[in-house]
């Protein structure tokens, strides 16, 4: 028949099958998640010897497995008392590297622990694990460095764990997060629609927006260190958006349509702009920008590059703008005091935020 569906209550002439095989139940339990050993990572830090299937070497070629539990091609595996798998010796003059796997094997009807021999060589490489779906599937435990003349055995893990679910809310994903286990990620729906869709982790570092979804966020990039701000014909528009754990992406733009400059507050006092997010200020960050000035006024070119500095400290709050000596190139870069009439400044990049402080 063309159409075949199970597990039902009962086999039927639609295709229903009550029974399931073994390689059914593969193909089945296959969508239900990959390969992992069953233990939630959910502490901030680990001994490898608490762990699931820890190890250690005994005798010098044979490595014991602790008990432990895993998932495995769609299968269910428990070690329930320690279980040892030796390594074959490497009495060549090149290096080996091993696996130890647990091995699903469909024919064989059962998941088993075993060593996988790699090959000697002057730069060796593990054997890759089989994942023959209705036959043998395997899942890598351990890499073992078989060092040669029978030098002595490391293996160093390779399992992968269980980590927490991640969860959804409607609102108040913040505060959420609080009660969830540490490696959760979260994602805020915005179902009120007052703020912006977004994805979340809870970490060993706190709490941190990964990544923004959606449209990005708009805030006004006020100046800082303007004699005076007109009223009118001042546009100060700004967009932004986390593009990963503690990493903003902006865009400025600054339009002076007015007839008059806006200067700085005296003396060598450089103007700048407001970040949407502390900037932070370990090491000090560049900004690059623009300065479009058709009229030439204020005795500026008609098109300049910007820096932007923000300095080392606690963190930033703002960008510091910084222009070419307009008389001479040996003069390097001077703060930028005045934004001229019928101007417009532009900024965009990314920088590293300051929320773990």
């Amino acid at each position: 028949m063309a159409e075949i569906s199970y597990p039902f209550a009962e086999t039927n002439e639609s295709g229903g099958s009550q029974m399931v095989s073994q390689v059914q139940w593969q193909a089945m339990a296959s969508m239900w998640g990959g390969d992992r050993v069953d233990f939630t990572l959910a502490s901030e830090s680990y001994s490898g010897s608490v762990l699931p299937f820890a190890s250690r070497v005994i005798n010098g070629r044979a490595v014991e497995v602790k008990p432990g539990r895993a998932w495995v091609g769609g299968f269910y595996y428990q070690l329930t008392a320690a279980a040892t798998v030796t390594i074959e010796a490497n009495p060549t003059d090149k290096a080996r590297k091993d696996t130890i796997v647990l091995r699903a094997d469909v024919v064989k009807g059962s998941v088993n622990l075993a060593a996988v021999k790699g090959q000697p060589s002057a730069s060796p490489i593990a054997p890759q694990p089989q994942r023959n779906a209705g036959q043998v599937w395997e899942m890598v435990l351990y890499e073992v460095d078989v060092p040669a003349k029978d030098g002595a055995i490391s293996p160093v893990s390779r399992m992968p764990f269980k980590m927490p679910p991640a969860i959804s809310t409607p609102w108040n994903t913040r505060a959420s997060g609080t009660f969830q286990q540490v490696g959760t990620f979260l994602y805020d729906l915005d179902n009120n629609g007052g703020d912006t869709q977004y994805e979340a982790f809870n970490g060993r570092d706190g709490y941190v927006i990964t990544r923004h979804f959606g449209k990005s966020r708009p805030y006004t990039p006020s100046l800082v260190n303007a004699k005076s701000v007109p009223s009118s014909g001042l546009t100060l528009t700004g967009r932004w958006r986390w593009v990963a754990p503690n990493v903003v992406y902006f865009s400025v733009n600054i339009n002076n349509t007015t007839t008059k400059p806006i200067e700085n507050t005296g003396g060598t006092t450089a103007l700048g702009f407001k970040l949407p997010q502390t900037a932070n200020g370990d090491t000090g960050q560049i900004f690059t920008g623009f300065l479009r000035n058709p009229n030439y006024n204020s005795g500026l070119p008609n098109f300049m590059d910007i820096q932007g500095y923000c300095f080392k400290g606690n963190g930033a709050q703002h960008v510091t703008m910084y222009v070419p000596n307009v008389a001479s190139l040996k003069e390097g870069l001077d703060t930028l005091r005045v934004i001229p009439a019928k101007s417009e400044i532009a900024f965009s990049g990314m920088y590293e935020a300051n929320i773990f402080g």
